[in-house]
């Protein structure tokens, strides 16, 4: 046996510096092919996927569930340092100093001069700090075009808002929000599909506003919302199988009575 592996066996070493020793391992010599063989952009998926769950057990409230996926979650990181430390490029240690200084320099309200900010100023303060230390070139920066559409909506709003550009409060969304469905009825009626889209993306753009001024996730509420139309329609599509076998069989308004008491 080993010298690190008698190292990793052992139970008195904490258990960050055994997830950081395992890891170092199966990417050596006397490892693992598969862990050996892989690479940032072949992990990519994993990472990902690891986060979605993560997010899920979140959302669903699963805490034995979360316990394990914060710890998929990890393996990740550490997977990636260690590919990063055989590189040269750095080690796990400079990404932790890293997020630790970062850390301190955004919240000079308990590190330097104590104040008491409320969550919201908190966030905005967070904002201001990272484009006035150089840290972020541009207000929006940071902000990857790979996120999904509907949080990305959520962040740059809440990105401007930290600078001040923002509505004051929801009635004023609410304006904006009707002011955009009567472009788009216009649009309709012009029948003009490029200035549609273009409408419908200002919509949906508004209307993540209008959550994040009342303190809604968007992208949650959606997934509640298309969960609970998945429910009912499931529902309704079984008793449309049970009483005449398929949708044919049945008027728009025949459908709409039995969702409505689906529902």
């Amino acid at each position: 046996m080993s010298d690190a592996i008698k190292q990793i066996l052992d139970n008195n070493l904490p258990p960050f510096q055994r997830l950081v020793a395992i890891m170092a391992l199966l990417r050596s010599e006397e490892g693992c092919a598969w862990d050996r063989k892989q690479t940032h952009q072949s992990l990519l998926p994993y990472l990902i996927e690891e986060a979605y769950e993560t997010a899920e057990a979140i959302e669903t409230g699963d805490m034995p569930h979360l316990k394990e996926e914060l710890g998929d979650l990890l393996i990740q990181i550490v997977f990636h340092a260690q590919i990063a430390a055989e590189a040269g490029e750095f080690v796990l240690d400079d990404s932790i100093n890293a997020v630790n200084e970062k850390l301190i320099r955004r919240h000079p309200h308990v590190f330097e001069k104590r104040a008491d900010l409320a969550p919201q100023e908190v966030r905005d303060q967070w904002e201001r700090i990272k484009v006035e230390s150089g840290e972020k070139k541009s207000v929006l920066g940071g902000l990857p075009r790979s996120m999904p559409a509907l949080l990305m909506a959520f962040r740059i709003g809440e990105k401007a808002g930290g600078v001040g550009f923002d509505w004051k409060k929801p009635a004023d969304v609410i304006a904006k929000l009707n002011e955009e469905i009567g472009e788009i009825e216009a649009e309709i009626a012009a029948d003009s599909k490029e200035a549609l889209a273009d409408e419908i993306g200002d919509l949906l753009f508004a209307t993540a506003s209008l959550a994040r001024k009342v303190g809604v996730d968007p992208e949650l509420a959606l997934k509640r919302a298309l969960d609970k139309f998945r429910s009912r329609f499931e529902r309704l599509e079984k008793t449309v199988k049970s009483e005449k076998g398929g949708f044919g069989a049945y008027s728009l308004e025949q459908l709409e009575e039995i969702w409505q008491k689906v529902k």
